[in-house]
């Protein structure tokens, strides 16, 4: 018999004999790991990859640990589950995604920077509970009528939750630890207070978590798995249908699939070197992992979105965001339909901004206070009787008969309803500061002909017209053009900067011969010309966009809105202080209580020392080993090292790329990363009573012991600390007491001064709600909605226009709406470099 023969039939007795005694050995007593198996081959020795048989059964859980792990689960539902009713009114970030699931109820469009699964999912656990939308999740401490299901909504996560923690007892027992390590490390979690407070209310965090948890457990599954075979198969289609859950709820989950494909590769490095597993077989290796664990997500993700597009078929607030291509496939939409084509002099015409949502170009009989003081240009991006220009002649009477406009055509732009022209000349722009920037106007007055400020080219960007005439030819929809003033040179131009109140804070235009060239283009929306034959002339509509273009507007957009959330933010915090547990954030204010977002330090700083620890471990080791010392061969050192190296690359994955984030961020970030940092830790705790207990005969009496102790340390914490996860009665001297570190900033004022206190506290006795902003990234935007002027608000009460503004009111008061830069509106490609 050969000495490879030999050693397999070795591991097989060893591991058969594991089995036949598993269900015979206390959970103290368990030991599912295995000896590597090394062989020699002719030139060197190679670690053997292919798992034998039993070992996936070697790491399932026991008879007895199945009355273990159901203790365990009811213990989480509890901590989980108990008094979900309250708070009973909204608890911060409550506000956007109970308002996002009133949305899909309805079917009103929105706009978020997050994949759609989670908040569909909140949907339908709406519905289910007979939610009929007639709720709206306005503000932060706003009482739920009895008509809102918000405690059968609150159910999703918190069971996400209690799925979380079985996760990660399977995820544990997977990756080689004894079950008592499991338990303790799963019961930390289990009353980890930052896990409890998200998993209560309507955040997208737990359910999110729980997808990373069943991709990451899905995996360690699959590891122990023989290759190719039923078991193997079902654990990585699983891992990739978790991938794309978790994508699908927020981008986060895009990390995930890195570590995924880390651990592959890393798996993948041992198997080219195992020279038992032929050429075809590595091949197959690569070849069915790619296509499972990528285009299970990428179907999954495209999946989501199609059924998110076909729930909000409406027209909705978010739907200001898209461009008036996407928002015509909306119904209920006001966009202008079958449209005059050919552009002359005489039309009158509505001018659309093409890289930014500012929307139109926009006067009005208000005046610049500084400068020429001349009526203001600004870009205002809904449809309003003041966005209507005629097109003339720069130096003659308006012809009788049609004549285009043609590339290169000298022209002057008159608003229709003041009857000053656009114009332009060497005036400092009115808030922007660069020296290549100066002020467009309105400037004229009753029989004043004008002059050559007036004056502009229209010059036509071929490459971003539609084929054919409209590259020649001014086309409605169909033509991109600029505007160049004759005299200084300078294009009309936009960007995103805002006027102040004086401009009702709608969008700065100006006249630059610098800058970003596509904020230059411009099209025309809507085009009435009595000179053109209507019986013959063509008529034009915004092309009918494909899924994959509704798909790729909306990433746009979604990535544009998320780097754009750059202001500050009371409870924000960075990512240096997040594994120190620095500052938490406070969710909602009310009746003397509070729900504070804090983790549970004990469990947190362990886990962020596990980390480091391992680090210094793993450098010491690579030294050691680099000149030449024998480098640990035991079965539990070589598992640990194995382990704990992929959870904290997945610690890495999921917490350091917050450090080239320049948006907003929160404590709640970090989740993800510190589930991997758990793991991570209960691989400490394994070793500590496996490897080093059996070295050290010392630790054989404390081990466990220790394990015990630091579970009661967390339990402590917890309990202490529970006030602030339930919103439940706690008095300011506990409170002041348990601020363990100052930047803790919870309000111990809130507070009443004694228990009993609250038993006589009338309801109607209630504290103004804080934070007053939610963290959630669309109200964190700050681009304010542009206003209205008096005038025009007037002139809509008056006239009750068809087309008016979703926002206007006496003042121009702001709209909920935010507004950001639009996705190119033309069914043509407008990227252009700098």
């Amino acid at each position: 018999m050969s000495k490879r023969s030999s050693r397999q039939n070795a591991a097989a007795n060893a591991a058969a004999a594991a089995r036949k005694g598993q269900d015979n050995t206390g959970i103290l007593t368990i030991d599912p790991v295995m000896e590597p198996q090394f062989e020699n081959g002719q030139y060197r020795e190679y670690l053997v990859t292919t798992a034998l048989p039993l070992l996936s059964k070697k790491r399932n859980m026991t008879s007895k640990e199945y009355l273990l792990v159901a203790g365990l689960l009811v213990c989480a539902f509890y901590v989980r589950c108990s008094n979900l009713a309250y708070p009973n009114s909204v608890v911060f970030d409550e506000v956007h995604f109970g308002g996002f699931a009133r949305k899909y109820i309805l079917g009103q469009f929105f706009m978020d920077v997050h994949p759609p699964l989670t908040k569909m999912l909140f949907g339908a656990a709406g519905l289910i509970g007979g939610f009929k939308g007639d709720f709206d999740f306005k503000a932060i401490g706003n009482e739920f009528p009895a008509t809102t299901p918000y405690v059968t909504m609150r159910y999703f996560p918190a069971l996400m939750g209690v799925g979380t923690i079985l996760l990660c007892y399977l995820t544990l027992r997977n990756s080689g630890c004894r079950p008592i390590v499991c338990l303790i490390t799963s019961a930390a979690l289990m009353i980890e207070n930052a896990n409890v407070t998200i998993s209560r209310y309507i955040l997208l965090d737990s359910p999110l978590l729980f997808f990373i948890a069943s991709a990451i457990y899905t995996l360690k599954k699959f590891e122990v798995q023989v290759p190719f075979s039923f078991g193997w198969y079902r654990c990585l289609v699983g891992c990739g249908i978790a991938l794309g859950l978790a994508v699908s709820s927020k981008w986060v989950g895009l990390f995930t699939i890195a570590w995924v494909g880390v651990c592959c590769i890393y798996q993948l490095w041992f198997i080219i070197g195992d020279l038992s597993v032929n050429c075809k077989k590595v091949v197959h290796h690569f070849v069915i992992r790619g296509a499972l664990l990528l285009g299970i997500p990428i179907f999954l993700y495209l999946l989501f979105f199609s059924v998110h597009f076909k729930l909000l078929a409406n027209e909705g607030d978010g739907s200001a965001f898209m461009s008036s291509a996407f928002r015509a496939s909306l119904k209920g939409n006001a966009i202008p339909r079958d449209i005059t084509a050919n552009v002359g002099f005489g039309s009158i015409v509505t001018i659309r901004h093409l890289e930014t949502q500012g929307g139109y170009l926009h006067s009005h009989n208000h005046f610049y206070p500084a400068g020429s003081k001349q009526q203001q240009i600004t870009l205002y991006p809904h449809l309003d009787s003041n966005n209507d220009w005629i097109i003339e002649p720069y130096n003659e009477t308006m012809p009788d008969t049609f004549v285009p406009i043609t590339d290169g055509m000298k022209i002057r732009l008159k608003h229709v309803n003041t009857g000053r022209r656009l114009h332009s000349h060497d005036e400092k722009a009115p808030v922007s500061e660069r020296d290549w920037q100066k002020e467009i106007s309105c400037y004229g007055f009753d029989g004043f002909d004008g002059d050559a400020n007036d004056d502009f080219f229209v010059e036509i960007v071929e490459s971003k017209s539609a084929p054919g005439e409209a590259q020649s030819k001014l086309r409605a929809l169909q033509t991109v053009f600029r505007l160049r003033h004759v005299m200084t040179g300078h294009y009309v131009f936009s960007s995103t900067v805002k006027l102040p109140d004086w401009g009702f804070e709608q969008q700065e235009v100006t006249a630059a011969s610098q800058g970003y060239r596509p904020l230059t283009n411009w099209y025309i929306e809507t085009n009435k010309n009595t000179r053109v034959n209507s019986t013959i002339e063509e008529i034009v509509n915004y092309p009918v966009l494909s899924f994959w273009d509704k798909v790729a507007e909306l990433h746009k957009r979604m990535w544009k809105i998320n780097q754009g959330l750059t202001d500050h933010h009371n409870w924000q915090s960075s990512p240096h202080e997040w594994p120190l547990l620095l500052r938490g954030i406070n969710y909602w204010v009310k009746d003397h209580r509070q729900v504070y977002f804090l983790g549970n330090a004990v469990v947190w700083w362990a886990s962020s020392a596990a980390i480091v620890t391992f680090a210094i471990h793993s450098l010491f080791s690579i030294v050691r080993w680099q000149t030449g010392a024998q480098v640990a061969g035991n079965k539990h050192v070589f598992n640990f090292n194995s382990q704990v190296f992929l959870y904290t690359v997945g610690w890495a994955l999921h917490y350091f790329p917050f450090f080239i984030m320049g948006r907003q961020l929160f404590l709640h970030h970090y989740i993800p990363a510190i589930y991997f940092a758990i793991l991570a830790l209960g691989h400490f705790f394994d070793i500590l009573v496996s490897y080093l207990t059996a070295k050290y005969k010392v630790l054989n009496k404390v081990s466990y012991g220790a394990l015990g102790l630091f579970l009661t340390f967390a339990l402590v914490f917890y309990a202490q600390y529970s006030s602030l996860i339930y919103g439940s009665p706690w008095t300011r001297e506990k409170c002041e007491a348990s601020k363990a570190i100052g930047t803790w900033d919870f309000d111990c004022t809130t507070f009443l001064n004694n228990i009993n206190e609250y038993s006589t506290l009338l309801t109607t006795a209630t504290q103004t709600p804080i934070p007053e902003d939610p963290a959630a990234p669309i109200d964190a935007l700050e681009a304010k909605e542009a206003k209205e002027t008096p005038q025009a608000a007037q002139k809509k009460v008056a006239k009750k226009e068809e087309h008016q503004s979703q926002a206007e009111d006496a003042e121009e008061p702001k709209s909920d709406e935010k507004v950001e830069e639009l996705v190119p509106p033309l069914a043509v490609d407008l990227e252009e470099t700098k």
